[in-house]
């Protein structure tokens, strides 16, 4: 078999044709993963509902509201003991997505992340530092006279809530969120009311 010329349309040719070779590969690829993937995030976003409701408990009815700097979306997922509801912030290392569980009244019953990019072993904290027993717990409390922020801000207008030990920002987007979600629950319960 005669080599191959090496000259600029050939290795052209060559370099197209596995590209496009991998593209088919990544493309099957894709393909098989997207259903069990999909399964996991539904799977994970029910054990998530049902652990900051502390209860075994399925949404009654979900509401998808957009929010206010047009980029992200709150989604609520009504229940018979009151609410989760999901917000996304723009955290130290990208989107911070949590769930938050509210009662009737806005206390809050428990919360957890879904998704986050925070730094592992700083803002990947996160997840028990505002747990029940935790040295930032907002487990029981509501933001709804003062919404949440970081101690160490010292802003009068907020409930002051200890941030995570060298990840500030962190703390800042997690409250932001909670404060968020807590807002977007009051509304649409609040319509709820008057429905």
């Amino acid at each position: 078999m005669k080599k191959l010329e090496s000259s600029l349309l050939n290795m052209v040719l060559v370099l197209t044709g596995v590209a496009v070779m991998m593209g088919g590969i990544l493309a099957y690829v894709n393909h098989l993963t997207s259903d069990p993937i999909s399964q996991q995030k539904e799977k994970a976003l029910t054990d998530g509902i049902k652990a900051v409701m502390r209860a075994d408990v399925t949404p009654t009815s979900t509401d998808t509201i957009p929010a206010e700097d047009g980029k992200n979306v709150y989604i609520v997922y009504n229940n018979e003991k009151g609410a989760a509801v999901q917000s996304t912030t723009m955290g130290f290392g990208g989107d911070l997505k949590v769930l938050v569980g509210f009662d009737k009244d806005g206390n809050i019953l428990g919360y957890t992340l879904l998704e986050h990019a925070e730094t592992p072993g700083l803002g990947a904290k996160a997840d028990k530092w505002f747990q029940e027993g935790g040295k930032g717990s907002i487990i029981g409390k509501t933001p709804g006279e003062k919404p949440f922020g970081v101690s160490k801000d010292k802003k009068g207008e907020e409930q002051p809530i200890d941030a995570i030990t060298a990840s500030t920002i962190t703390s800042r987007a997690f409250l932001l969120a909670v404060n968020n979600a807590y807002k977007t629950y009051m509304k649409t319960s609040a319509n709820a009311d008057t429905k």
